[in-house]
């Protein structure tokens, strides 16, 4: 009994561990993720646009000039989309059902897209506002053939895709979280589109395509399911 006891009380401490090395880095425990990470430089908080100056430009844009983003613009955008805003309480720019964040962010950078960034498909770890490369080479292209041959797509720079682990809403509220982690992604998706505009870049949003393709080319979990494709960058 006291051996079943000790087993009990090693396998609660391990899942502690890993919940808790998931929770403040977003990487598995052991999981060498530094020689494939690349810091993101802090985000500018001050911008030079209302938000209903943001609101009343916003249009979706499908059509892209090949000028490569900064590499602290794509770290404005990804914070305005789902980075930490309360660094003592974990909270996010996008609000969560239980402060759950079902949502996992990653980005296809083409080649040249990002000024000091390799082409490949990127996840953004919130907590470290840091990028984990996940995949190598320029996937635009195919993600956009994926997406029933919306090629136009593949001219922007950077794609940015929004996936979703619904367990981690659906743990606590059932079948309703459903609806919850829906919700989520929408309110990261205006939160790109705005940050974008404010920004003097553009957006576009494609729900059209094939999920299992999709999280194949890019690489992610099993549990990712691709939920929304937002390609982002000069207009043309």
């Amino acid at each position: 009994m006291r051996g079943d006891e000790g087993i009990f009380l090693k396998a609660c401490f391990l899942l502690g561990f890993a919940s808790i090395c998931f929770f403040f880095t977003g990487l598995p425990p052991g999981t060498k993720g530094g020689e494939k990470m690349t810091s993101l430089p802090r985000p500018e908080l001050k911008g030079s646009m209302s938000t209903e100056e943001a609101l009343t430009i916003r249009r979706t844009v499908r059509s892209f000039a090949p000028t490569a983003l900064t590499l602290s613009q794509l770290s404005k955008l990804l914070w305005a989309a789902y980075g930490i805003s309360d660094s003592r309480e974990g909270k996010r720019t996008a609000p969560s059902a239980g402060a759950l964040y079902p949502l996992d962010i990653y980005v296809a950078v083409g080649k040249g897209g990002v000024g000091g960034l390799e082409s490949g498909v990127y996840h953004y770890l919130p907590v470290r506002h840091a990028l984990e490369i996940i995949v190598s080479g320029d996937r635009r292209g195919e993600v956009a053939q994926a997406s029933l041959w919306q090629m136009w797509m593949a001219e922007a720079p950077i794609m940015v895709i929004i996936t979703a682990e619904y367990k981690r809403t659906t743990g606590k509220y059932r079948e309703r979280g459903i609806r919850y982690v829906h919700m989520e992604v929408g309110h990261a998706g205006e939160n790109l589109f705005l940050q974008c505009v404010s920004m003097g870049l553009g957006a576009g949003i494609v729900g059209a395509f094939n999920d299992d393709e999709v999280a194949e080319i890019l690489g992610v979990p099993p549990r990712h399911e691709p939920l929304l494709i937002m390609p982002v960058g000069h207009p043309r």
